[in-house]
């Protein structure tokens, strides 16, 4: 038997280690990235499905799946929970709880409950901490019953 000897120079080998090494870190990264990515869409269609069950006990018929609510709300509620209880976000609100016109025709209506029960039921799920202050404002504004 016989023994090859080494050639390659040190420095060679070094340059070596040092990609192999960086390689190995950068794919250690991404599987941590997509691990958390995994997770915390995982806990956004738990948090729809949970959302769909309100809703379907509230008598809403829900035609979209946990998936597409998990995409538009993800884990945190959105730009639904972002600041619910903003004076912008209560504008919005109003602004929709109108007659539909726009410029000098648009007048507030009575608008159903049910047009807010949804709403409601999102911070409900997604933003607890949220919802008293909320359902106060809800509880402010002049709604029709609509019989549920």
């Amino acid at each position: 038997m016989s023994t090859h000897v080494e050639t390659q120079p040190t420095r060679e080998r070094s340059i070596i280690y040092i990609i192999t090494v960086a390689v190995l870190v950068v794919l250690g990264a991404i599987a941590v990235f997509t691990f958390l990515a995994a997770r915390e869409e995982a806990r956004g269609v738990d948090k729809a499905e949970e959302l769909i069950t309100s809703l379907e006990d509230a008598g809403v018929d829900v035609t979209l799946t946990a998936q597409q609510i998990a995409g538009v709300l993800g884990d945190d509620g959105g730009v639904v929970c972002a600041d619910p209880n903003a004076a912008l976000s209560r504008a919005a609100l109003l602004d929709r709880l109108s007659n539909g016109a726009s410029g000098p025709g648009q007048r507030p209506i009575l608008a159903e409950d049910r047009l807010v029960e949804a709403g409601v039921l999102i911070i409900q799920t997604y933003c607890p901490d949220e919802l008293e202050e909320y359902q106060q404002f809800i509880d402010g504004l002049e709604l029709t019953d609509t019989g549920n």
